[in-house]
């Protein structure tokens, strides 16, 4: 199992998580490693939780699907638990967004190129469309009057 991690400092809001809704899926985004010739393919992958692919060989289904170019090996990943909100008063070690069962590949890098949303923290003022490419956020709270931020944002890939 690997999980993707978040830490961040949260200012003025809590309950973070992507936009993720089988209406309008969450494309997660990776950096994917073959674990027998440990090549790590050149380009980001992206999947979602919804979809499931064939894997080729076996009877089951994953969410991602991939054939490794250089020892030519096809490896799967599928998301089994979450996503998770992301809340402003967890632990300070980070905490888990998904959850993956991983055959026969590793995700060493994540990039959150999709819509994150959140709440104000004392107003529950509802926050969409958040971007955290820059690896930092800020907005303002109509209802508190506050400058509310994300900030510090870092990403770990690592077993459950």
């Amino acid at each position: 199992m690997l999980s993707l991690v978040l830490q961040a400092e949260l200012e003025g809001v809590t309950a973070l998580r992507p936009t993720d809704t089988e209406e309008n899926p969450y494309f997660y985004t990776f950096k994917v490693q073959c674990s027998s010739c440990r090549e790590t393919h050149p380009n980001w992958v992206s999947f979602n939780r919804f979809e499931q692919h064939e894997i080729p060989g076996s009877r089951g289904e994953a969410n991602f699907v991939w054939k490794c170019r250089l020892c030519t090996k096809t490896h799967s990943a599928s998301i089994t638990v979450g996503p998770h909100t992301f809340e402003a008063e967890g632990k300070k070690g980070g905490q888990k967004i998904i959850e993956m069962d991983c055959r026969g590949l590793e995700f060493v890098d994540f990039k959150a190129d999709g819509e994150w949303e959140a709440k104000g923290t004392e107003s529950s003022t509802p926050f969409a469309g958040i971007d955290l490419m820059e690896g930092e956020w800020y907005d303002y709270d109509e209802k508190s009057s506050e400058e509310v931020s994300i900030k510090d944002i870092t990403w770990t890939v690592g077993r459950a």
